[in-house]
């Protein structure tokens, strides 16, 4: 990266959050409610898709209850996630960025709905200079959503970073030849994180801190 880093993108589920455990659950559970087949390995693959993406892809036969399974596991999650709460060293991770003078954004496939309860469940409103959830815009790996926080805070797609822990992420980055860095923490391997050509894979929040902070840090003494 040859220019100062003036924003931080962030995925949510399997990047700052610690819900994938809870996700599949809650997809399993409905999946079973239906009757319909799904493996803990599809159920983990789709995280970060928008939910109308997510029920084409696990449940491509019964599209006529698309609408019932994702009330059902919607109603699942919200019930039993309540003590998700963000990996360890993640809120010092965003106060050291945001202490460094740089903006901070999520892009998630979460709806608005979802995404602010988990907001007001962290208490991370205010981090926040953008957010962007897949009900209100494209699912992920389209661009769309990262094109939107570039407008909305004024920054160019070489002055930021998409930090994810799936291929979507980093695919949507890459389209718009957007840097980024992948977390092997999360839902994708790092064979599969690879090939999206990130600056870093990081294996666990330290280092994703310790990185994030040396290129805000390098760019701003250029």
């Amino acid at each position: 990266m040859n220019t100062a880093v003036e924003l931080i993108i962030f995925d949510w589920d399997g990047t700052l959050f610690d819900s994938v455990g809870q996700i599949v659950a809650s997809l399993q559970f409905a999946a079973q409610q239906f009757q319909q087949p799904l493996t803990d390995e599809a159920a983990k693959s789709i995280i970060g898709l928008g939910l109308p993406e997510v029920a084409q892809r696990l449940f491509p036969m019964v599209p006529e209850l698309h609408g019932e399974i994702l009330q059902c596991y919607s109603e699942h999650y919200v019930a039993n996630s309540k003590t998700d709460v963000w990996f360890d060293g993640v809120a010092a991770m965003l106060d050291d960025l945001q202490n460094a003078g740089v903006k901070l954004a999520v892009a998630t496939g979460k709806s608005r709905k979802g995404l602010d309860r988990v907001l007001q469940q962290t208490q991370s409103m205010n981090l926040f200079a953008a957010t962007r959830a897949a009900s209100e815009t494209r699912s992920k790996p389209h661009p769309l959503m990262l094109e939107e926080i570039l407008a909305e805070t004024g920054v160019r797609p070489e002055q930021a970073i998409m930090v994810g822990d799936t291929s979507y992420d980093l695919e949507m980055a890459q389209a718009i030849a957007m840097p980024r860095v992948g977390v092997s923490y999360g839902v994708h391997t790092v064979e599969v994180l690879q090939l999206f050509q990130p600056l870093k894979i990081a294996g666990d929040v330290s280092s994703l801190h310790q990185f994030l902070l040396q290129q805000v840090q390098m760019k701003q003494a250029i």
